[in-house]
């Protein structure tokens, strides 16, 4: 989780999550994004959209347990291993880039950890980030870094989390100066764990990330506003257990998301 879990809770929650990977892997492959007009993923990308090469095909997802969800750690240096990527929206997208660039073989690594807020990641940023020397590098966090102020004593302010992002992002650019950065939107549900102590107060950390992909000129992933499109279909809690952990229709929905915004992929 975002929020941390332990304990028996855990143990659940990670067999429930690879239970559902086989279940949503098995039904939802890179089929799931082929195009109206029958065109594959990577021919139906848009004109200027990100495309795996020899040169840039390592794929690095952080995070926090949005991005973790529930992989496992002893197999986090096997690329492109179903355990080691987790049963969440990096599996899903994961999949399909490995079956449509299969010719490129790309290099995916999934290194997200639960509960993580950004100061976190830089803590371990040159092992999990710099040394695994991503083409590609994709970033959600930001919702710890508001609610655990909520209810972990956290003293991190919306100033403290763009700050910190900044000084993340400059230190990987100077680190890996081709590296192409993919900055998520954080987002949340209205439902279980999410109420109104959570507004205005978590829109800025929204807005702080597209301001700071803005000023950094990456990929901006909009998953809030997915999501707020989602729920005129069907309520906040079939898209996310706890108004911030996604179900499995949840997270295929960020797959497709996140596909379309940087690979161009339509569905």
């Amino acid at each position: 989780m975002a929020d941390k879990i332990s304990g028996a809770n855990l143990h659940d929650r990670r067999d429930f999550l690879k239970k559902t990977a086989l279940a949503a892997t098995a039904g939802i492959t890179a089929s799931s994004f082929i195009s109206s007009s029958g065109c594959s993923a990577a021919q139906s990308a848009s004109a200027g959209s990100y495309r795996l090469t020899e040169t840039n095909k390592v794929i690095l997802f952080q995070g926090d347990s949005i991005t973790d969800w529930g992989r496992t750690r002893s197999k986090e240096n096997t690329p492109n291993d179903q355990q080691a990527l987790g049963s969440g929206y990096a599996l899903l997208a994961a999949a399909a880039l490995l079956d449509e660039y299969a010719n490129i073989r790309p290099t995916i690594y999934n290194r997200g950890i639960s509960a993580n807020k950004v100061f976190q990641l830089a803590e371990r940023w040159d092992k999990d980030c710099i040394d695994l020397k991503p083409g590609l590098l994709s970033i959600l966090v930001g919702v710890n870094d508001f609610w655990h102020t909520l209810n972990a004593g956290y003293k991190g302010t919306l100033e403290t989390y763009q700050n910190d992002y900044r000084a993340l992002l400059e230190r990987t650019k100077k680190a890996l100066p081709t590296v192409t950065l993919v900055i998520c939107e954080p987002f949340v549900l209205k439902y279980g764990s999410v109420n109104q102590q959570w507004f205005p107060a978590f829109d800025g950390y929204r807005a702080a990330a597209k301001k700071i992909a803005a000023e950094f000129k990456t990929t901006f992933v909009p998953f809030q506003s997915a999501f707020d499109e989602a729920v005129k279909n069907a309520p906040p809690q079939y898209w996310a257990i706890d108004g911030v952990h996604p179900t499995v229709a949840g997270t295929h929905l960020m797959a497709k998301a996140w596909l379309k915004t940087v690979f161009g992929i339509k569905t």
